[in-house]
């Protein structure tokens, strides 16, 4: 099977977990966010003993992995779920906990590529933008349906868009003249609402208002929200949970996580750390990584990933 897109920090990944995967002789690693399954593949391949359980709640990216993963399908196991299923998942398959877990955040290159998904401002195609088309509503329905205010503040927060007002009056003028059909409508509304100079820095005008639309659509943040300490939960003494975010407001999340779980919880000045409020995991490096400047030469998407990882210390 032909792949073509290269799995953003693939060698840094397998290194971080691979110290939790050796102390094991059953291990298993979840991988919650599966996609083509380029990271599942090298654990996999590397790993005799590894079992993989895959999540993905894209149903063409679990076609895609399973037909990549057919010959170590006696130690995989894919599941169509969301990220903040995980402990249920387990929990079916008879599963306490697993020593290592993997995250890729945000939209994978597959899903850009599809056209008619609706996720790029660069293709004309329904306004979509679903990670799972089974279910959910579409970013056109968004659009024609919310309020000024909620179009306002999704654009605003999720797009970190300054000029987030004057697109959404633009939206709403669009909406009373029959709406906005495509994304390369969308893309040419937001363009014609940012004043001339703003065009001319930061890339395409419309990438902050399609990431907003697709957060709010996928309910990205409150589902990472839920799943980071799910996750957190569901590790064995001695694994280790390694996260790549790509954009600020997926990493902001994960930092805050990480860093009150490895917090003691023993009130300054004590002599002794109380072993019961003593943190239960500790930061497997300090702050957050970034690819190398080849892999970001050599792949585009590695440009703007921020990776962490933290390691599960006590029950």
């Amino acid at each position: 099977m032909k792949v073509e897109h290269a799995s953003v920090m693939l060698d840094r990944c397998i290194a971080l977990l691979s110290p939790a995967i050796e102390k094991s002789s059953n291990p298993i690693v979840v991988d919650a966010t599966l996609g083509l399954g380029g990271h599942s593949f090298a654990l996999l391949e590397k790993f005799p003993n590894l079992k993989i359980i895959g999540l993905d709640r894209d149903l063409s990216a679990i076609e895609k992995s399973s037909a990549r993963l057919a010959k170590f399908s006696d130690r995989t196991t894919i599941v169509h779920a969301v990220y903040d299923e995980m402990p249920a998942v387990l929990k079916s398959l008879g599963i306490a906990n697993v020593q290592g877990i993997l995250f890729d955040l945000g939209v994978s290159s597959m899903q850009l590529d599809q056209v008619a998904r609706g996720f790029s401002y660069s293709n004309d195609a329904p306004l979509d933008m679903r990670m799972d088309q089974s279910r959910g509503v579409s970013a056109k329905e968004v659009i024609d349906s919310y309020s000024r205010n909620d179009l306002i503040r999704i654009i605003r927060e999720y797009g970190e868009e300054r000029f987030a007002t004057r697109i959404v009056d633009n939206l709403i003028a669009a909406r009373e003249k029959g709406g906005i059909n495509s994304t390369t409508e969308l893309a040419d509304l937001v363009k014609n609402s940012i004043p001339a100079p703003a065009r001319r820095v930061g890339g395409n005008p419309a990438k902050r208002t399609f990431q907003a639309l697709r957060i709010e659509v996928n309910q990205e943040l409150e589902i990472l929200q839920r799943a980071i300490p799910r996750a957190m939960d569901c590790l064995s003494v001695g694994g280790r949970m390694v996260v790549m975010s790509f954009q600020s407001l997926e990493d902001k999340i994960v930092k805050k996580f990480f860093t009150a779980a490895t917090e003691s919880k023993t009130p300054v000045g004590l002599p002794v750390e109380i072993e019961a409020l003593a943190a239960k995991f500790k930061l497997v490096f300090s702050g957050s990584e970034k690819a190398s400047e080849q892999e970001i030469e050599e792949n585009s998407r590695a440009q703007s990933v921020r990776l962490r990882a933290i390691e599960r210390v006590a029950i």
